[in-house]
C-alpha cells in the first residue's frame, strides 16, 4: 500500500506538501497538485482513514440503529440517511433492532465505543413498551444522538417526527366529508407505540367531531392479523371505509374485502399509511398516506451534521415532517 512518505520520496517533494495537494489546499501550486494527484491516482493511493481520525478525533460514520429493513418506510429513511451522509463525505454503520430492546442496547453499546461520531435512531417497539430508555440517556452530549419518527419525549435529543395524529385526522376527514362515509374501520397493529397512539387519536378526533361511532381493530404482536381481519370484516357488513395506521394491514384489508366480494372503492373505500411506492403492490392500486421516509431520512443525517459541528453548542429541536394523503383507486373518485 502506497504511503505519503513514499508519493512524496518520489515526487521530490517533502511529505507535508504532499498532503496538502491531495487535500487541495490553496497554499500548493494548480501543477504541483495536478503532479500529486496524478500519481496517487497511477498507484492507487488511499488515505489511511485511521491516521486521519486520530488526527481529527472523528471516525466520520454514524451510527444508524433502525427496527427493520424490511418495512419498506425505514428503508425509504436509510436511504436519505445514506445520500446526505454521502454529500457530506460521512459513512454510516447500519443495526437492526428486530424490534429487540436487548438488540438495540447491544447495538449501542458496540457503537458507543469510539466506532462513531453520533446515533440516528428510530426506537424498537419493545423498548417504547417496557419504557426502558436508559441507555440513551447515559450517552450524555458527547456524543449527538437524533430521533426518528418512533421517539421518546424523555431523552432530550434532536427529532425528526411525521404529523402522525394530522395526518389520520385528515384522512378519516376526508372519508366522512368527500366520500360520505359513516362506518370507518381503523386498523393497526402499532397501538402500542408513540405513532400508533397519535394516529388513532386523530382518527377518533374526527369520527366523535362527525358524531360518528369510532370502530378500532388492534392487532397489536398478531403473527397472522389475515383471519382476524376477515372476520371482523364478514360480521361488520356496515364497513364501508378502512384506515389502516401501520404499512401492511392495509393491504391485507384491501384483499380480505375483495374476498368477500366487496367492490373497491363502491363498497370500502381503503387507505394505507406508510410510502408512496405501496401502491404497486396492490391491485387496484391502493390509496396511502405517504409518510416521506426519504424526507425524514435526509432531515435526520443534516440535523446530526449540524449538532457535529466544532462549535457545537446548536441547540436541539424537533422537525414536523408532514405527510401527503396521495389518493389512488381504493377511494372514490370526488
Amino acid at each position: 500500500m502506497v504511503t505519503l512518505k513514499e508519493l512524496a520520496k518520489l515526487l521530490n517533494v517533502s511529505v507535508s506538501t504532499v498532503s496538502k495537494a491531495l487535500s487541495d489546499s490553496s497554499e500548493i501550486g494548480e501543477a504541483t497538485k495536478r503532479r500529486v494527484n496524478e500519481l496517487a491516482n497511477q498507484l492507487n493511493y488511499k488515505p489511511n482513514r485511521i491516521a486521519q481520525q486520530l488526527k481529527s478525533s472523528q471516525t466520520k460514520v454514524i451510527g444508524v440503529i433502525v427496527p427493520s429493513l424490511v418495512i419498506p418506510f425505514f428503508a425509504e429513511v436509510v436511504h436519505g440517511i445514506e445520500k446526505t451522509l454521502g454529500d457530506n463525505n460521512y459513512d454510516m454503520t447500519i443495526c437492526i433492532s428486530n424490534e429487540s430492546l436487548e438488540k438495540e442496547q447491544r447495538s449501542f453499546d458496540l457503537l458507543s465505543s469510539g466506532s462513531v461520531d453520533g446515533f440516528i435512531i428510530a426506537v424498537a417497539r419493545e423498548t417504547q413498551v417496557k419504557n426502558d430508555f436508559n441507555h440513551f440517556n447515559d450517552l450524555g452530549k458527547s456524543t449527538p444522538l437524533v430521533m426518528f419518527d418512533r421517539v421518546v419525549a424523555d431523552v432530550d435529543c434532536s427529532k425528526v417526527v411525521v404529523d402522525d395524529y394530522q395526518s389520520v385526522y385528515d384522512a378519516t376527514k376526508y372519508l366522512i366529508e368527500k366520500e360520505n362515509r359513516e362506518h370507518i374501520l381503523l386498523l393497526s397493529n402499532v397501538e402500542e407505540l408513540s405513532v400508533g397512539k397519535h394516529r388513532i387519536r386523530g382518527y377518533t378526533q374526527a369520527m366523535e367531531e362527525a358524531r360518528l361511532t369510532p370502530e378500532i381493530l388492534k392487532l397489536g404482536r398478531e403473527k397472522n392479523p389475515r383471519p382476524v381481519i376477515y372476520n371482523y370484516l364478514n360480521e361488520h357488513t356496515k364497513v364501508d371505509a378502512i384506515i389502516s395506521i401501520d404499512h401492511i394491514t392495509g393491504i391485507m384489508a384491501l384483499n380480505k374485502s375483495k374476498m368477500l366480494g366487496k367492490n373497491i372503492p363502491k363498497d370500502i373505500s381503503v387507505i394505507g399509511f406508510g410510502y408512496e411506492d405501496a401502491k404497486y403492490v396492490s391491485s387496484p392500486k391502493i390509496s396511502v398516506i405517504n409518510q416521506k421516509g426519504f424526507e425524514i431520512g435526509q432531515n435526520s443525517a443534516k440535523m446530526l451534521l449540524n449538532h457535529l459541528k466544532p462549535s457545537n453548542d446548536v441547540p436541539y429541536e424537533t422537525i414536523v415532517v408532514k405527510s401527503e394523503l396521495e389518493l389512488n383507486d381504493t377511494t372514490k373518485k370526488v
